[in-house]
């Protein structure tokens, strides 16, 4: 069985990747696995390193972890920025009707009775409660790990966008998830555990990088605009020597960094990070641009950054073994 999405010209035009799904739908996700006890191999290290107990304030957002079925929506409720209180502002801001609709899509008989009518009858005081336990669970168990996780997905993102430009769209579906999502033109199939029909029809589709999403990607959409872009959320951690990277301590890894590559290097790969030119590259280093150019080179030979020419400029971009050496050493949080 297979979720089918059908792509129509347009909506290949208008595939696009974000950053991230959102820190706060990453919290929810990582309560969902604790919630099971047969934790994925790569989690295992980041479940072992937690509190014994959570913050009693994260039994309300556990509470609506489902007993089966589809999950609280928080990339729709709380949005995709990379700031945890700007997710939780969408939160408190989202409409009435749009929280009652994915509320009324799960199935949570954990959750309070009262508690839960007070949120599908748009009270303000039982929202705040709902966006204090999500506060807290992301402080518990995403915080910590926040800035390696965003190395993580930005090699995500910057591999993707080299496959679009190597191969175009069509070869950047070709590639997401295997073997569970396969692309066979015009239609991304995607393993699920019932058959459905989705016609994209124009609107396109987001694919939303996420950690803390095991198995299967997850196709959301907006329950309250029907003209919106589908998002689907896909796995990027399987294999658990790489996410290995994601759980280390933060402490001394910018000192160590500057002993292996060198302090005026490791600086370097540190601004390629978002890409920039040798130009760039050399006035932010306070370097000249033939010393910026050599260092680029090495980093280069080191296969830690790719150069592509654009135009009359030359533009340096971070490669995944690149954004993998800085979390490592923490220099990327």
């Amino acid at each position: 069985m297979a979720l089918r999405i059908h792509f129509t010209a347009q909506d290949l035009a208008r595939v696009r990747v974000a950053p991230t799904a959102g820190p706060l739908a990453e919290a929810f996700h990582g309560l969902e696995i604790l919630a099971h006890c047969g934790t994925a191999l790569p989690f295992r290290p980041w479940r072992a390193a937690l509190p014994g107990r959570l913050d009693g304030a994260c039994r309300p957002l556990w509470s609506l972890l489902p007993q089966s079925g589809p999950s609280l929506d928080l990339i729709g409720l709380a949005g995709t920025d990379p700031s945890a209180e700007a997710g939780l502002e969408a939160l408190l801001g989202v409409a009435d009707e749009v929280l009652r609709l994915e509320l009324l899509h799960i199935d949570a008989p954990a959750a309070d009775r009262v508690w839960l009518g007070e949120l599908m009858d748009g009270d303000l005081a039982a929202r705040r409660v709902l966006a204090d336990s999500l506060a807290a669970a992301h402080r518990d168990l995403i915080a910590p790990h926040w800035g390696r996780m965003r190395a993580h997905l930005d090699a995500f993102r910057t591999d993707c966008a080299r496959t679009v430009l190597d191969g175009g769209v069509e070869r950047l579906l070709e590639t997401l998830c295997p073997p569970v999502v396969r692309w066979s033109p015009p239609v991304l199939e995607v393993g699920s555990y019932r058959p459905v029909e989705v016609h994209l029809d124009g609107r396109g589709l987001v694919i939303a990088p996420m950690v803390f999403l095991t198995g299967r990607p997850q196709l959301l959409t907006d329950v309250a605009d029907e003209a919106a872009a589908p998002v689907l959320a896909v796995p990027t951690v399987r294999d658990p020597l790489a996410a290995a990277a994601l759980w280390g301590g933060e402490r001394g890894g910018g000192a160590s960094l500057a002993a292996l590559l060198g302090r005026t290097r490791a600086a370097a790969l540190e601004l390629v990070t978002d890409g920039c030119s040798t130009t760039e590259l050399a006035r932010r280093l306070d370097v000249s641009p033939a010393a910026a150019s050599q260092h680029a080179t090495v980093l280069r030979n080191a296969r830690l950054i790719t150069t592509r020419r654009r135009g009359g400029a030359v533009l340096h971009t971070i490669t995944p073994l690149g954004t993998d050496l800085l979390a490592r050493s923490g220099a990327a949080g």
